[in-house]
């Protein structure tokens, strides 16, 4: 059996522990931790790609961006 768990460093906690005791009962696991970068995992999708590049191009040009006034908001 195989699992992938994606979660903060903050929120390891003794019930998640008990949570992979309880699914792994009297088998042996092997645990791999790495960083995970976000961006990179949204750029392998082209159309995420392609998304995320067009919204840097427009930030860097100034289009297509909305201004809120936080006096305006309740």
């Amino acid at each position: 059996m195989q699992v992938s768990y994606r979660l903060n460093a903050n929120e390891l906690d003794n019930s998640f522990l008990e949570s992979l005791k309880a699914a792994f009962q009297n088998k042996e696991m092997e645990i791999v931790v790495y960083e995970s970068d976000e961006t990179a995992f949204l750029l392998q999708n082209p159309a995420n790609r392609k998304r995320l590049l067009t919204a840097v191009e427009n930030i860097q040009n100034r289009n297509n961006l909305v201004e809120l006034n936080w006096d305006n908001i309740s």
